[in-house]
């Protein structure tokens, strides 16, 4: 009866488990959660892995099945011509007549008496100077010549009657002769101060104005004759006994891209430039429309009277390298698979020659009637398959013209 007053009745008396082996239990049943967590992860991860790499597996077994579609590709068959040698230089034009006009006089522009750009003939009054002063000079000096002559007239006279000795009548003589060169003197300088055309051809731009003050040596104008012109050029002196006076020469410009002039040289100088080791030549060029205007840039090229067969393909056929030059040639070859026949890139190095044009010479590494790829050489490769289509493919030629825009 004691014991149970010690304990109040609304506790329950204390277990007997004992607390240390309760709090050991947390642990492990935390860490069994810990480790399903994990092992879920773990198998989450490889049933993911599983799956993709099937995938991949089926992906990469499908692509061994899948054949590249060919590449469609313009073609050229090689073609064997025969071309003259040429031998290429630059040039530049030149009048076979032409004239810088300058003051021979000093004075003022009193008149321009042509147009800028306009054709005059040879005798045309081309500007004149003022000329009053001369002109009063000319009536003063004719004075003294009509002076001059009567007492030459009058000497002479008396001298054949013996009234004057000889001495008075050649003094009478000379002095006659220089009042006559006096007028001739002023009559030179008026028409000084008239200047004219030497020659038929065409007028620059003046480069003066009515009344403007010019010095003797000033530029007035030019005056080019058109109608033939020549042009200048030279080569290295290894080609000196090739190249002689009467061969045909074909001739380029830039400002009239779609035309090829032809003339003939004309010209070899006589002397080699010891400071380039080349000789010049000129040659002369017909030129009706007036097209050629001197001091223009031009492409010369000498046309050799022997012909050499060469093989030619497009200069675009070409895929330059340091390494060396190839094309890729189109082959036919047989599937090993399916047995059919299907066309095949193969590249092959070449040495190539001449360009003319468009097109290029091949020396080595061709053969007559192959077929090589034309264009977009570039983004192909040795192997590859292809198609030919030629529907868009550009024309190529020896003279190609620069179409109009």
């Amino acid at each position: 009866m004691q014991t149970n007053l010690l304990w109040p009745k609304t506790s329950s008396p204390p277990s007997s488990a004992p607390v240390g082996s309760r709090d050991a239990r947390q642990p492990r049943k935390l860490r069994r959660a810990i480790l399903k967590v994990v092992f879920a992860l773990i198998l989450v991860f490889v049933l993911i892995f599983g799956i993709k790499a099937l995938q991949i597996r089926k992906m990469m077994a499908a692509g061994k099945g899948m054949q590249m579609p060919p590449t469609t590709v313009t073609s050229y068959t090689v073609d064997q011509v025969e071309w003259q040698p040429r031998l290429s230089a630059v040039g530049t034009l030149s009048p076979v007549q032409g004239a810088t006009i300058s003051a021979e006089m000093a004075g003022a522009v009193s008149e321009i008496a042509f147009q800028s750009g306009a054709p005059v003939k040879a005798g045309d009054m081309l500007l004149k100077l003022d000329t009053a002063a001369e002109e009063a000079q000319l009536r003063s000096a004719q004075a003294d010549l009509q002076l001059a002559q009567n007492d030459y007239d009058r000497a002479r006279d008396l001298a054949q009657r013996r009234v004057i000795s000889k001495s008075e009548l050649d003094a009478a003589a000379a002095r006659f002769a220089q009042a006559q060169a006096a007028v001739e003197n002023v009559q030179s300088a008026i028409a000084k101060k008239q200047i004219r055309a030497p020659f038929d051809g065409i007028a620059g731009i003046r480069e003066v104005n009515v009344g403007q003050m010019v010095p003797v040596g000033q530029r007035l104008v030019t005056l080019q004759a058109l109608g033939s012109v020549y042009v200048d050029f030279s080569l290295p002196q290894q080609h000196l006994a090739d190249v002689k006076p009467g061969f045909e020469v074909k001739v380029q410009t830039d400002a009239i891209p779609e035309r090829e002039f032809t003339g003939e040289l004309t010209a070899v100088n006589s002397a080699v430039d010891p400071a380039t080791r080349a000789i010049a030549f000129q040659a002369t060029l017909a030129n009706p429309e007036h097209l050629l205007r001197a001091g223009m840039f031009a492409r010369v090229q000498v046309v050799l009277p022997q012909k050499n067969v060469v093989l030619r393909i497009p200069a675009t056929a070409v895929m330059y390298a340091p390494f060396g030059n190839s094309v890729y040639i189109i082959e036919p070859q047989k599937d090993e698979k399916s047995g059919e026949e299907k066309l095949v890139l193969r590249q092959q190095f070449i040495r190539t020659g001449e360009t003319r044009g468009d097109l290029v010479a091949v020396t080595e590494g061709l053969q007559p009637n192959q077929q090589v790829v034309s264009t977009g050489v570039f983004k192909l490769r040795n192997g590859l398959t292809v198609v030919i289509d030629n529907k868009f493919a550009p024309e190529f030629s020896e003279n190609p013209k620069v179409p109009n825009t």
